[in-house]
């Protein structure tokens, strides 16, 4: 490890300097991921088609066409003028004050169509963050985020067309696909979104394994996987240049205590379906399965930081430590995220940098060579293929921390969200939930000796034990307690799930046919109880969703 004086430490984490980022994506029109020496604002307006932008804007645009059928864009159009794929690069936005200049105007093409999204950005909040491609093609970016390629995103793309593109310059969607390289997978995910990778395993055999095996933890990823080196992999702290301290991977494993703790993580929009069914959401639809239990392993966020000389008594100002990742969006910038110092340097909060994952070798989708693995937390905070780490007075700057992963008022929707209300803090620990994973929703369950099994997990953030899960048949009028299985953690050091089992009674006058309603409801050691009703903390983006569970099951004598 080389090592400056640690103020220089004190600063906003920087890109990891020796991965490329796979942004530079070359295509017919330009080339993508150079490096703007000017104002960041000029040349490259790059961000994503992020729930703010065209997406959000669409969302009030049926997704059908007027004829029913669904609406086919970038095709070519008879009667709209040709231009070539030079003619689109000019209009890159470069100089949107001076309206004289052809650069003023924002152009994107889309397979065979051209079209002028200037007015959307000047309109739209959040408009100029969400252009992927000034000046050029959107496919090399759609490839890489599934979620824009809906009917309603290209009706409403097709509302700004002006043009076609010449057949020469056409864009193979396919040519620079970044997530050529992905892992192998296991056939049995219900998968959410392809590219980005997002699945979760089958709910009904969840509860089957207290430590979820590696080939099942649900994935929760936002770029593509990078393909890392381990003799080239560095973690840097610092400033990514000569004031940073660098450890290899073998430094994290020989130059520090190996810790084993086992923690689940869970995704902050697990069970978002279930907050859709009340009303609709922005997000992936997590089903009940985007939480996993494993055993991790690495040397302590806290020893790594003190082996760089930090203390919080020498620096209290330092309120954050900033974690980004080598995984990479299309404007080069990394995935990234915050957890609080305190949580950091507490040894009893058990922070680790994982290096191993139910005692094999982390694997790629899980953050190979390493993870931050902050235990309690959401899991939007416990950073994948770890690259650099700062420490700061206030938290990351990076879009996961302060534009998204938050929680609003169930009046809060996206006519009025204000991602700057200091009400609105960044989810960090989570509220107790619970579920039942088998038997499935709208299952046939057969009575034996007058009871059917059931059986479930139950999670709460911040280390609180579950001492309790409750089922109810009747909407809570009577109510049957759970058997649980847990690890030998204290009440509250506790970062694993609980799994839960119950043979429960079924009334006497029940008839084959019959169909009942069977409620799981969770309590944490600090006797926090899930509420009820999602009705209650319905939220925007379908966070935190923990109302009570309930699956309608019909019975066979």
């Amino acid at each position: 490890m080389m090592r400056k004086s640690f103020p220089a430490f004190l600063s906003t984490t920087k890109l990891h300097q020796n991965i490329r980022p796979f942004t530079d994506i070359h295509c017919k029109h330009r080339t993508y991921g150079e490096q703007s020496s000017g104002d960041s604002s000029s040349k490259f307006r790059i961000g994503l088609l992020s729930g703010i932008g065209l997406v959000g804007a669409a969302a009030a645009v049926s997704s059908n066409s007027e004829d029913g059928k669904e609406k086919e864009a970038g095709m070519y159009v008879d009667g709209l003028p040709t231009y070539t794929a030079n003619e689109v690069g000019q209009r890159d936005g470069s100089n949107l004050d001076d309206k004289n200049l052809t650069s003023s105007k924002i152009w994107i093409s889309y397979k065979r169509g051209v079209y002028d999204v200037t007015d959307f950005v000047n309109e739209h909040p959040g408009g100029d963050k969400l252009l992927i491609g000034a000046g050029g093609p959107v496919e090399p970016f759609w490839s890489l985020y599934e979620v824009h390629k809906k009917p309603y995103v290209f009706e409403l793309l097709e509302k700004y067309r002006i043009g076609n593109l010449a057949e020469e310059d056409q864009v193979d969607e396919d040519s620079n696909d970044p997530y050529k390289d992905e892992p192998k997978r296991h056939p049995i995910f219900s998968i959410n979104n392809n590219k980005p990778f997002n699945a979760e395993p089958p709910l009904n055999i969840l509860a089957d394994n207290f430590i979820t095996p590696n080939e099942l933890f649900y994935v929760r990823n936002h770029h593509p996987v990078p393909i890392i080196d381990r003799e080239e992999y560095e973690l840097q702290i610092g400033e990514g240049n000569d004031n940073t301290a660098v450890y290899s991977l073998s430094d994290l494993e020989t130059k520090f205590e190996q810790v084993t703790i086992t923690a689940a993580i869970q995704c902050a929009g697990n069970r978002r379906l279930d907050m859709a069914k009340h009303k609709n959401v922005r997000g992936m639809n997590w089903g009940g399965a985007a939480i996993s239990n494993a055993v991790w392993e690495g040397p302590r966020l806290r020893d790594v930081l003190l082996d760089i000389g930090f203390s919080e008594e020498k620096y209290p100002d330092i309120k954050h430590v900033c974690v980004d990742g080598l995984d990479f969006g299309p404007d080069g910038t990394p995935y990234g995220a915050s957890i609080l110092i305190e949580k950091a340097m507490d040894p009893r909060q058990d922070v680790i940098l994982a290096l191993k994952m139910n005692g094999e070798t982390l694997p790629r989708d899980h953050g190979y060579p390493v993870r931050l693995v902050a235990p309690g937390i959401v899991g939007a905070r416990n950073v994948k293929w770890v690259g650099s780490i700062s420490l700061s007075q206030e938290e990351s700057h990076s879009h996961w921390q302060r534009r998204d992963y938050k929680g609003f008022n169930p009046a809060v929707d996206w006519h009025n969200v204000n991602f700057d209300d200091p009400s609105a803090v960044s989810i960090q620990n989570q509220p107790v939930t619970s579920m039942v994973c088998d038997p499935l929703d709208n299952s046939n369950v057969k009575i034996k000796n007058g009871k059917i099994p059931l059986k479930g997990y139950a999670f709460s953030g911040a280390g609180a034990k579950i001492i309790r899960v409750d089922v109810t048949l009747d909407k809570g009028e009577s109510w049957h307690t759970a058997v649980l299985t847990q690890d030998d953690s204290p009440l509250n050091r506790c970062w694993s799930w609980s799994l839960w089992e119950l043979d429960v009674p079924i009334p006497e006058n029940i008839q084959s046919g019959d169909t009942i309603q069977v409620t799981c409801c969770a309590v944490d050691a600090n006797y926090n109880r899930q509420p009820e009703k999602v009705k209650n903390i319905w939220n925007l983006r379908g966070c935190l969703s923990n109302a009570w569970h309930t699956v309608n099951l019909t019975l066979e004598l």
